[in-house]
């Protein structure tokens, strides 16, 4: 029991940091890209942009290395075996040594092509180089000095990683506001950029030393012991399909979007997805600081624990899921009129469709984190079916039914891999249970929401004029606190009242207060 308690208050810690900083930056994302726009331009933020996205391409490289080592380092962690550890994070530091080296060698080879890629801008090629090697630079030292913080996730004390970063991060962007105010340079900010990077590895890698005063990793040292850990090169390759798939998928939507409906579109759709993927990002910056305590749970191996900690993680995420989705069924279309104006809104069929894979997105999280900690990778033909069916059903949706045909596709690939082949796979090769047990849950958790939709939704609309939010913000915000308050708290008492996931999870957060 201790243990588990300690997985709870280790997670709820990181959770609680994770979420202070989360809304600290965004704040102060809105007052510095004001500044940076009016102060160094649009055409700089554009570029600095750019140069980053370009950088970003180039750290596919990585191949999923950093996931496969957590998930290695779970069970010497929880036997609390140093020796062990020593030898993976001293393996971990020779992959990504070399995986240093690929970057440094792609990103000279990619410098050549920067005066093709800029061929008409207002900045000279020296500012482009130096920016260019500036986040170059920044992207390397991860690669060659903060490799051990891999081990600060593993061990649940990821809250660390997060406040010395984000504090760093914050520091840095202040600073590069001031700069940007008072003299305008653009070297000047890109040199803030690069020394905060500096300065983080050297803070960050001495209070690693300061919570593993026994850890002494080696690369000379895990060139010797990679054979040893040949597990490890068979997650990576096995993690890197499911990473690829996720990229093209990610990447193909807005070009789809573009090719069988207009440029325009993309904006308007793009509008939409801005705040979607703000409440994903929320979300797992809310409960994913569970996912090393899950795969803690599971090296410790109880059966009975285990699948009661799934229950209870997966009623929390349908249940949030559900809010944030009835709560965007009718509070968005009004936000996106009082925001940018009533043009932008699109039909409610593409809504619906949009709210289906916000939906499965956000309610998949468990079973994730949970095939995650019982490393079940292997699965590697689900990934290229998922995208195969995505880009099939979106090319010909896009050709008949436009945008929304497009957006269908996403629908159904998430639907027939993430909703029915991964808890089939979770259930059958993790839990070893029939996947009924999982479908029997499902249906009650749908029939309460599909129950809370409707009857909430209706007195809402019998009560309250549906032209109401529309009128200005502060009509929206009495409205949006109305509705997301009246449907939680029916929504939460139906939950705790018919499952057994959400009485545990409430009963367990209440323990842990005490």
């Amino acid at each position: 029991m201790p243990q588990q308690e300690s997985r709870v208050k280790k997670s709820l810690l990181n959770a609680r940091v994770n979420l202070i900083f989360y809304f600290l930056t965004l704040i102060l994302s809105f007052f510095s890209r004001k500044i940076f726009l009016d102060t160094l331009g649009a055409d700089f933020v554009g570029l600095t942009g750019t140069l980053q996205n370009l950088l970003g391409f180039l750290n596919l490289a990585e191949l999923g290395i950093g996931s496969a080592i957590g998930y290695v380092l779970y069970k010497p962690l929880f036997e609390h075996d140093e020796g062990k550890i020593n030898e993976i994070i001293s393996v971990f530091g020779y992959l990504y040594r070399w995986i240093g080296f690929i970057i440094l060698g792609a990103g000279l080879i990619l410098a050549c092509f920067l005066p093709l890629i800029f061929p008409k801008t207002q900045f000279e090629m020296g500012i482009i180089f130096f920016a260019y090697f500036a986040f170059l630079a920044s992207s390397l030292i991860g690669y060659f000095a903060n490799y051990k913080q891999t081990l600060l996730g593993a061990d649940q004390k990821n809250y660390v990683v997060t406040a010395y970063f984000q504090t760093a991060n914050i520091v840095k962007v202040l600073i590069q506001m001031a700069s940007a105010y008072y003299t305008g340079s653009y070297y000047l900010w890109v040199v803030i950029e690069l020394t905060f990077g500096i300065i983080y590895s050297i803070i960050l890698n001495w209070k690693i030393n300061q919570v593993y005063p026994w850890l002494r990793s080696e690369v000379r040292l895990g060139k010797q012991l990679f054979k040893k850990y040949s597990e490890i090169i068979t997650k990576v390759k096995q993690l890197f399909v499911h990473k690829i798939s996720t990229f093209v998928q990610f990447q193909t939507t807005p070009f789809l979007v573009y090719a069988f409906v207009s440029l325009q579109t993309v904006a308007y759709y793009g509008n939409y997805t801005v705040i979607t993927e703000r409440l994903i990002s929320f979300m797992n910056t809310l409960l994913g600081s569970t996912s090393a305590g899950v795969g803690n749970l599971v090296a410790e191996g109880n059966k009975t624990k285990i699948l009661n900690v799934f229950w209870e993680l997966f009623a929390i995420r349908f249940f949030v899921a559900g809010v944030c989705v009835f709560s965007l069924y009718h509070l968005l279309p009004a936000f996106i009129a009082l925001w940018v104006g009533p043009q932008y809104i699109l039909d409610s069929s593409v809504l619906i469709i949009l709210l289906l894979s916000f939906f499965i997105g956000m309610a998949r999280g468990a079973t994730d984190q949970f095939l995650f900690g019982y490393g079940l990778f292997y699965d590697i033909w689900a990934p290229i079916v998922e995208s195969t069916i995505y880009i099939v059903v979106a090319v010909v949706g896009g050709h008949l039914w436009g945008l929304e045909g497009v957006l269908l596709g996403g629908v159904t690939s998430l639907f027939l891999i993430v909703g029915i082949w991964k808890p089939y796979f979770l259930f059958s090769k993790g839990f070893e249970l029939s996947i009924w047990k999982y479908w029997r849950g499902v249906l009650l958790y749908t029939t309460i929401t599909v129950i809370s939709f409707l009857l909430v939704g209706y007195i809402i609309h019998c009560l309250i004029d549906g032209n109401y939010p529309f009128k200005n913000w502060i009509n929206w915000i009495f409205y949006a606190i109305i509705l997301t308050g009246s449907f939680s708290l029916f929504y939460l008492s139906l939950f705790y009242v018919g499952t057994r996931g959400m009485k545990s999870f409430v009963k367990r957060m209440i323990k842990v207060k005490k």
